[in-house]
């Protein structure tokens, strides 16, 4: 890590604030403006030539996709010596296979875009977290090297935290189960999952629990927390096979559509705990949520 100078995006500068707390980085400084015609201007204040530079930024939309990607090629155009690239959150996760016809393969291109990017005298390196699908580093090209890490550590915290003496760990759906399984199995407490059946494209229905959850404390993990729909189906449906108390934890936290309003409206989970590795995170205020910092699971990645 000696030798090393931290980037961020604009959207991610509260988790460059949070890394920069570890003494061996130091932060660099990037310049950015628009100009009323909508071009956005990036400039590198810093010297980063022969520096082992880190640049840190979610692909959470086109515009700050292309803010990583712009400062990504910056920095290797001044001579950095290594560039490592952290996404904590990888947009279009869910977008990994064509299903229909003609559907473009999104978290590929966005794969091939960053691999695009000219190698320094090190390899180009990229940090993934908590992936939706387990292919995507597959995506990247050009002898680059992407690291999945994994946030078990934080989310076993969590749970440990919430319930020291055990607990059900219970996936939204059958999808999520093998995950769901494998850090049950860490903590050495019981897994469950609901069944669902499509009733048509956008609509399903559960139709059971496949264990036994009466008066247990159970603990939903999802990777990702979008509307929220899938997340209160599975609550309803713990519930009703007798669940005691109910809590929610996700990696990555998004909370569209005032998805925490109606999660806290719904009256069945009691808590949702996040972590921060989206900033729509931050978004939606709301008592029922507590965030958690990936800041270490980062830094660790980086040793």
């Amino acid at each position: 890590m000696s030798n090393s100078i931290l980037f961020s995006t604009r959207a991610y500068s509260y988790l460059k604030d949070e890394l920069l707390l570890f003494e061996s980085l130091e932060s660099g400084s990037i310049m950015s403006k628009y100009f009323p015609d909508g071009e956005c201007y990036h400039r590198v204040e810093s010297d980063v030539h022969k520096r082992h530079c880190l640049l840190i930024g979610g692909t959470i939309d086109d515009l700050n996709t292309m803010e990583l990607y712009d400062i990504a090629q910056g920095l290797v155009q001044q001579g950095a010596a290594s560039l490592t690239i952290i996404i904590p959150y990888f947009g279009y996760a869910t977008m990994e296979r064509a299903v229909h016809a003609g559907e473009i393969v999104k978290a590929k291109n966005r794969a091939l875009l960053f691999s695009s990017i000219p190698p320094c005298e090190e390899a180009n390196k990229v940090i993934l977290l908590d992936l939706h699908s387990e292919g995507i580093p597959y995506y990247f090209d050009r002898d680059i090297r992407v690291a999945h890490v994994y946030c078990k550590s934080l989310i076993a915290s969590i749970i440990l935290d919430l319930a020291p003496k055990g607990c059900v760990l219970a996936a939204t759906d059958a999808g999520r189960a093998k995950w769901v399984e494998s850090l049950a199995m860490d903590l050495q407490i019981p897994s469950a999952f609901v069944y669902k059946q499509r009733l048509s494209g956008s609509e399903t229905q559960i139709t059971g629990v496949n264990a036994d959850v009466r008066d247990k404390q159970v603990v939903i993990y999802d990777d990702m927390i979008r509307t929220g729909g899938s997340l209160m189906n599975a609550a309803k449906a713990y519930r009703e096979a007798g669940a005691d108390q109910i809590y929610a934890i996700t990696t990555h936290g998004l909370f569209t559509n005032h998805a925490l309003e109606k999660i806290a409206e719904q009256g069945i989970i009691q808590k949702v705990f996040s972590t921060n590795t989206h900033p729509l995170a931050f978004n939606e205020i709301n008592t029922i949520l507590e965030v958690k910092s990936v800041a270490s699971i980062i830094f660790a990645a980086l040793q």
